[in-house]
C-alpha cells in the first residue's frame, strides 16, 4: 500500500491539484494531512470530490474546526481525527514490522507533540507538520519521525512524503520535480 502523507497546505489549489493528480497517477491508496487545510472550502471543492480513497486529517492551527467538521459528514472517504490521530494498518506479506503486527501510525501538527508520541512507544511513524520543513529521524525506540514538509509551497519549496507499507520505506519528494 503506498501512502501520501501532507501537511500544510494553506489553500494553495494549483499544489493541490498538482498533487491530487499525482497521486491518482502513482496508485496511492490513502492520504493523511497533518493539519491546516485551512478553509473548508478545500475539503468541499477539493479533497472531497476529488479523491475516492481514504483521507484522514488534523486540524492543525490555521482550521475552521466547525465548518470542517460538518463538511466532512457529506464525505465518507474523509475522516477528521481533531488534533491528534492514529491509524493500524494490516501487516504486509512476509511483515515488515518486528513482531509481524500491524503497521501503527501516529500523525499531529506539531513537532513538540509528535516528538511525544514518537519517544512514548506504540507507534511505528509519527507524522507531523507546523513548520514547514522537511525532516526524518528515527528515535531511539525505533519509532520513525517524519514531517513531510509544506503542501502549500510557504517558506520551503512544496513537498510531500509516500510512505510504502510493501517495502517499509518512506521518500521525501519535492513537488516542483513532478
Amino acid at each position: 500500500m503506498k501512502i501520501a502523507i501532507i501537511s500544510d497546505s494553506h489553500d494553495n489549489i494549483y499544489n493541490i491539484e498538482k498533487f491530487l493528480s499525482w497521486a491518482e497517477k502513482n496508485d496511492i491508496e490513502m492520504i493523511i494531512h497533518c493539519g491546516d487545510l485551512a478553509a473548508p472550502s478545500i475539503i468541499k471543492n477539493e479533497f472531497g470530490p476529488k479523491l475516492k480513497i481514504p483521507f484522514h486529517f488534523i486540524h492543525g492551527n490555521v482550521a475552521d474546526r466547525e465548518a470542517n467538521e460538518k463538511i466532512v459528514a457529506d464525505f465518507p472517504h474523509i475522516t477528521c481525527h481533531g488534533d491528534v490521530g492514529k491509524l493500524e494498518i494490516p501487516p504486509s506479506n512476509p511483515p515488515l514490522v518486528k513482531g509481524g503486527g500491524a503497521i501503527r501510525i501516529g500523525f499531529c501538527h506539531y513537532p513538540d507533540l509528535a516528538k511525544d508520541m514518537a519517544n512514548a512507544g506504540g507507534l511505528n511513524l509519527v507524522f507531523y507538520g507546523h513548520n514547514h520543513k522537511p525532516w526524518m529521524e528515527t528515535m531511539g525506540n525505533g519509532t520513525q519521525l517524519i514531517n513531510p514538509g509544506t503542501l502549500g509551497g510557504m517558506f520551503n519549496k512544496a513537498s510531500f512524503a509516500v510512505y510504502n507499507t510493501d517495502k517499509n520505506n518512506i521518500q521525501l519528494i519535492l513537488l516542483e520535480t513532478l
